[in-house]
């Protein structure tokens, strides 16, 4: 048979394995800055760009999107072109590919600091990003599926099954989540409103770990862990049953997310039952990750790539092990909220992503470079703190949540709440936030040994250049299954057809969930009570949802005596009506929020928004003194978002629109004369006109500046329906 001669790209790897290391130290740099600031709360103090709530999206989104992102396009591009012995289908592609998804990071970078966010949970980016993203997500897929088309390997291997799926399901969810109406350039609504938007959100944010942090990987552990321990994968039967149950559970798992919330009952059932089936498909990967090894553990006690996979499998399994087990109600019931939450994803990424990452980099550059690994005793140093970082960073949040849960549900023997005061619960924890902050310190260290390690490996090797191949071209064969071929032999040469099928799978789930909930209107009770807020509450939601409030504050009030009795009555479904997007948050750093309007008056919130500390002694919130700033807020857009929530159902008259600015006005005169019967205020006010008037400055009345608009949101909290009085 005639041997044809190609070229892999190995270009296309060299730069997302470099893009990797560049935006894995960015984003755990950013993360440990976070942690730090649980310590110091005021550490940036006045820089609004570089606040808890603008920077925490910023990390999530780094180490997802640009760290874990830029990992799997390296491993898929190395191995795909091996195991379908072709170049990739377009250089062009490759390389727009590359540098649209880098500058989808810049972008990412440069939006979220500044406030420009939609808020729904990794999937923050603003509209005209998230067209982006579909493009160049797009651009990557043509270009797998072109390379499969004009393979010369008809067999399509296990990891190829993974990373269509990755693809196919991504852009569904990535989709139909970020359909939103624009008001400007850079602001939008969700369509979605309340329990629907929530629905949409974590149907997308838990799939976003299944098939942007999961799948993926999966096929990376089934391409690199044999071909490095040179052993045949365990059982590919069970890679079989593997990838069909696990795409096609997955994707019903998000409801879990929202256990005890308004969703409908049925919806959250269903969550349920599906997560704890997930357990079986999860461990069956992991299974067969480990046994593939089977024989080859003196190479592991050698190669230090092979201890990072083993750990990385290992934190698989253990986090796959417990998201079930998060998923039952009574453990939901427990943990949710707290910083357990937080420990059980850090186990899923430091050790699922992070090392099989590091893994595959130690593995890929030296046989790109064709040179040796400049140390394997600094790889074995990484492997050995990272591992003390992730014990060192997740015990004490464990710790931390059990604790928290504790604390917010004990009862005195009169009924009064134990600890009716809720920083009595965060300084608590103090103790464990500080040992979170030296594990991520650790693993960061662990990180730029990595970047010493690679950088001294390409300099004293040659540069990366595309390798040489040969391989028969394809022979064609008739389409149908020949003589003694099962189905899943035929499928596994039909890339066409295993990508049709694998979408069906993925799909079955979210339309059974998702359309009920938008389309049977009895899901979603209405309340008359409730009403659209005015134009300064929209403009304050909009400043909330700009300074990231909802990464510390939940706004849903759960059936449990504890909550009713520190928050106030329980979520309905009918209070969310008008809410685009839903801000019912998924941490509760500070308090839940959803009953707070009108239980502390107007000054306490402005001295509160200035100094947290000066309110509440023992608060780890940082203030937000630009909100306070001699300028006046932005209102130019007030109509232009009335008008888009009216497109999407909201009950404004053409009188509410065409007297926004003066409704605006009345509303913050109000507000600023409330204020005026604290004499500090009055002080103060006068003290910074003054100096304003000396300076030559214009000065801005305080009935219009941001801090009015957030004021007015947080008064307008939980007041539309009756709320019992509450602990303090």
């Amino acid at each position: 048979m005639e041997m044809e001669q190609f070229y892999y790209d190995n270009k296309i790897v060299k730069k997302f394995i470099y893009a990797t290391i560049l935006f894995g130290v960015v984003g755990m740099l950013v993360g440990l800055t976070l942690a730090v600031m649980y310590l110091f709360p005021n550490m940036t103090d006045g820089i609004s760009w570089l606040s808890y709530g603008r920077l925490r999206p910023l990390h999530t989104n780094a180490v997802i999107f640009a760290f874990v992102g830029n990992a799997f396009f390296s491993g898929m591009y190395y191995s795909l072109q091996r195991l379908l012995k072709a170049r990739m289908f377009s250089d062009f592609l490759s390389n727009l590919h590359f540098w649209g998804w880098q500058l989808i990071i810049v972008a990412a970078a440069i939006t979220l600091p500044l406030g420009y966010t939609s808020s729904k949970e990794y999937a923050e980016l603003e509209w005209p990003i998230d067209i982006a993203i579909a493009l160049i997500w797009v651009v990557m897929g043509i270009n797998m599926i072109g390379t499969m088309i004009k393979r010369r390997e008809r067999h399509l291997y296990v990891a190829i099954w993974f990373y269509i799926a990755t693809f196919v399901t991504v852009a569904v969810l990535h989709i139909f989540n970020n359909i939103e109406i624009p008001v400007s350039g850079l602001k939008s609504y969700s369509v979605y409103a309340g329990v629907q938007d929530a629905l949409v959100q974590w149907w997308y944010g838990h799939n976003a770990v299944a098939f942007f942090l999961t799948t993926p990987f999966l096929g990376l552990m089934y391409y690199f862990v044999p071909k490095i321990a040179n052993r045949p994968v365990y059982s590919y039967r069970l890679s079989i049953i593997h990838f069909w149950s696990l795409i096609f559970i997955y994707i019903w798992a998000g409801p879990h997310h929202l256990l005890y919330s308004a969703l409908p009952n049925w919806a959250q059932n269903l969550g349920v039952a599906f997560s704890v089936m997930l357990i079986a498909p999860s461990w069956g990967g992991m299974i067969n990750g480990l046994l593939t090894l089977r024989g080859a553990w003196d190479k592991v006690r050698e190669e230090p790539v092979l201890k990072f996979f083993v750990v990385a499998i290992t934190g698989y399994g253990m986090a796959t092990f417990e998201g079930p087990m998060l998923s039952l109600k009574n453990v939901n019931a427990i943990a949710h909220y707290t910083d357990w939450i937080v420990a059980h994803v850090h186990v899923g990424a430091l050790a699922w992503n992070g090392f099989m990452s590091f893994g595959i980099i130690y593995w890929l550059i030296p046989r790109m470079t064709k040179s040796e690994l400049f140390s394997k005793k600094l790889a074995n140093f990484h492997f050995w703190i990272g591992t003390l970082g992730i014990i060192a960073y997740t015990i004490p949040l464990y710790v931390a949540g059990f604790q928290q849960a504790s604390m917010w549900k004990q009862f005195n023997p009169d009924g009064t709440l134990t600890y009716g005061n809720f920083l009595e619960t965060v300084t608590a924890i103090m103790p464990m936030y500080w040992m979170r902050a030296i594990g991520g310190t650790l693993y960061l260290v662990g990180m730029l040994t990595l970047v010493y390690n690679i950088v001294m490996t390409i300099k004293a090797g040659n540069p990366v250049e595309d390798e040489l191949a040969q391989a028969p071209a394809l022979q064609t064969i008739k389409s149908g299954r020949l003589s003694g071929e099962k189905f899943h032999s035929w499928l596994e040469r039909k890339p066409i057809q295993l990508t049709i099928l694998a979408t069906i799978a993925i799909l079955i789930g979210g339309i059974i969930q998702i359309v009920p909930t938008i389309m049977v209107k009895s899901n979603i009770p209405t309340i008359s009570s409730v009403k659209p807020y005015t134009p300064l509450e929209l403009e304050g939601r909009d400043l909330y949802i700009r300074e990231g409030c909802v990464g510390c504050h939940s706004q849903s009030v759960r059936p449990f005596r504890s909550e009713v009795e520190r928050y106030g009555v329980q979520s309905k479904a009918g209070e969310f009506v008008y809410d685009h997007p839903f801000l019912w948050g998924s941490k509760r750093t500070g308090p839940d929020l959803l009953r707070v309007g009108g239980k502390y008056n107007d000054n306490w919130h402005f001295n509160h928004m200035w100094n947290p500390q000066s309110t509440s002694a023992g608060s780890i919130m940082p203030g937000y003194k630009w909100l306070f700033d001699n300028k006046p807020m932005d209102i130019s857009l007030t109509q232009k978002k009335m008008q888009a929530m009216i497109s999407l159902g909201v009950p404004y008259s053409p009188e509410d629109v065409a007297n926004a600015q003066k409704t605006l006005r009345e509303q913050a005169v109000k507000i600023e004369k409330s204020l005026e019967s604290d004499p500090d205020f009055v002080k103060s006010y006068e003290d910074s006109r003054k100096k304003a008037e000396a300076k030559g400055e214009k000065f801005t009345p305080m009935n219009e500046r941001e801090i009015v608009a957030l004021i007015a949101y947080i008064q307008r909290l939980g007041t539309d329906i009756k709320v019992k009085e509450t602990s303090k």
